[in-house]
């Protein structure tokens, strides 16, 4: 634009050494360039106003940011839908910032990419993979809770119980861009469920908006080809002629419209030799074949996550609660401790008001710096390693880092009457966005013959889960084998035996963290080991005992 601009003036100046002003001819000629400068001056405000507007707009989301997470920090990013779009703002949308200010006047936009960068360099940014895991974790939640597209991105998030809880509102809702990028998320991870349903969302969006946040011919060209790989071709030729409306000759629109039209011709030239009935068939064995697939371990552990299943009238009516007796523990005596058995075999037990506020806080500032990614031990060599089934970060502390560590450690070996001088040192783990941790062991099955060799003192013999924060909706321990649910309660812990008396490891004992849907989960653990118990917890003779 600026081109033409400069050409138009060129013009103007080659002209003036034609002596105009002496022929009224000439100057009448005039009109027609100073209509030509006229046009291309108001195209080029068009367009730095559009510039312009776009900046602004990306402006305002930073400012509705900074307002709405002024209020609790921590409540704020302990939102999926907030900490998706912050993550989203200082990647995907700083890229576009960074396009939009290069295109100011030379001068002005280096001074203001200049500063920019480096605020940038020296602070926190997120890379592409943080967006890409956000971007994970918010499919996640959605399948796990069953949100509903829309409704999430809307801002409003159930409480709790996704079936009946109320909804919290996040005030913030989603772009069509916002939508769009999700939807490219799936289509890259070859995720062509949540691409529909994400590129649907944004092209009922885009619709609405004044300023686009995106383009509808790009979301025409995700829909169209997912839709087709989800086996709707009628759907997929339909978008795709929406999409030649917008650009006729875009070329993959034009290849994939004859493919399309092929698939439907050759169904329907099917269907008039008779080979519906065989279709017909095929889908019926289908049906009956898939109708009466048992229930599988993930189906019951996303239940259990969503509080859909409680236990059996009669295996609850032999759960009781009681206050533990301390009258022969010292260090306890004069301490009253809530008990709750969540269940009888494997015993499983929860305990209230274990750690005070003011031990929570010690706990988490200690381990804060020290945070790293959460990592798990490989099987087959033993060595420690990240995996996209174990979403979070962890520090360890040892009783000498603090005396309120120590204190908490003396604490548990009192309540647990098993020793903590071959325990290994207390884990603290803050869950990110969606963060989980699906089904598993603590203790090392046979085939992991490397498992804990390294800190010579057996295996897992028993768990012990601190709750060091409330969490408003998900986050919860759940035991899929055993079809019970612990929701975290602050300051509260959980108790568990891994292995029978035998050596031999409880399989009842397998449980999983549920993805957090709503705010910030920290917990702490200390896992005992087989050494020094011999005479605590004597062997039994029973492989089960």
């Amino acid at each position: 634009m600026k081109f033409a601009i400069i050409l138009v003036m060129c013009l103007i100046f080659h002209k003036s050494n034609q002596e105009l002003f002496t022929a009224i001819v000439d100057l009448e000629k005039l009109l027609d360039t100073e209509k030509l400068m006229v046009s291309s001056l108001d195209s080029y405000l068009r367009a730095e106003d559009a510039r312009l507007a776009r900046l602004k707009l990306l402006k305002e989301s930073y400012l509705n940011i900074q307002d709405a997470a002024s209020h609790n920090i921590e409540s704020y990013v302990g939102n999926p839908v907030n900490a998706y779009l912050l993550v989203k703002r200082l990647t995907k949308d700083w890229k576009d910032i960074e396009s939009l200010i290069v295109s100011t006047p030379a001068e002005l936009g280096r001074q203001v990419l200049a500063s920019l960068n480096e605020s940038k360099s020296n602070e926190t940014f997120p890379s592409n993979e943080d967006l890409n895991g956000a971007a994970a974790a918010l499919l996640r939640l959605q399948d796990t809770y069953k949100l509903d597209t829309s409704t999430l991105a809307k801002g409003f998030i159930p409480l709790r119980n996704s079936a009946t809880g109320p909804m919290f509102n996040t005030k913030i809702e989603l772009t069509a861009g916002d939508c769009f990028e999700l939807g490219k998320h799936s289509y890259n991870n070859g995720d062509h469920y949540h691409t529909v349903l994400w590129m649907q969302e944004a092209l009922d969006r885009v619709a609405h908006e004044t300023i686009k946040t995106t383009e509808p011919s790009d979301i025409l060209e995700y829909l169209a080809f997912s839709t087709y790989q989800q086996g709707n071709v009628r759907q997929a030729l339909e978008l795709t002629n929406d999409l030649l409306e917008i650009l006729p000759n875009h070329e993959r629109a034009i290849g994939n419209k004859v493919y399309y039209d092929d698939i439907i011709k050759k169904e329907t030239l099917n269907r008039k030799r008779g080979d519906a009935g065989n279709v017909a068939k095929d889908a019926s064995i289908t049906e009956s074949t898939y109708s009466r697939k048992e229930e599988s371990e993930r189906d019951i552990y996303e239940s259990l996550c969503r509080g859909e299943k409680r236990l059996t009238p009669k295996t609850e009516s032999a759960l009781s609660c009681f206050y533990l007796n301390t009258t022969k523990i010292p260090l306890l005596r004069l301490t009253r401790i809530k008990v709750e058995e969540a269940f009888k075999k494997p015993y499983i037990l929860h305990f209230y008001d274990i750690m005070s506020d003011n031990e929570i806080s010690v706990i988490k500032h200690l381990a804060s710096p020290r945070l790293r990614r959460a990592t798990v031990q490989n099987s087959e060599t033993g060595n420690l390693e990240i995996a996209n089934y174990r979403i979070s970060k962890s520090a360890w502390l040892k009783d000498s880092d603090h005396p309120v560590v120590k204190t908490i450690s003396r604490r548990i070996q009192a309540i647990s009457g098993l020793t903590t001088s071959t325990a290994e040192e207390l884990q603290v783990v803050n869950y990110g966005i969606g963060g989980h941790y699906e089904a598993h062991y603590d203790f090392a099955r046979k085939e992991e013959k490397n498992a804990f060799k390294n800190l010579g003192t057996g295996n897992r013999i028993a768990t012990w889960l601190n709750y060091m924060s409330d969490v408003d909706a998900g986050g919860a321990t759940v035991f899929p084998s055993l079809g019970i649910t612990l929701w975290p309660k602050k300051g509260s812990a959980a108790f568990w035996f891994n292995l029978h008396r035998s050596g031999e490891g409880d399989m009842l004992t397998r449980h999983a963290a549920c993805p957090v849907l709503v705010g910030s989960k920290w917990v702490s653990n200390k896992w005992f080991h087989e050494r020094g118990h011999e005479f605590l917890r004597p062997c039994g003779l029973r492989i089960n005992e």
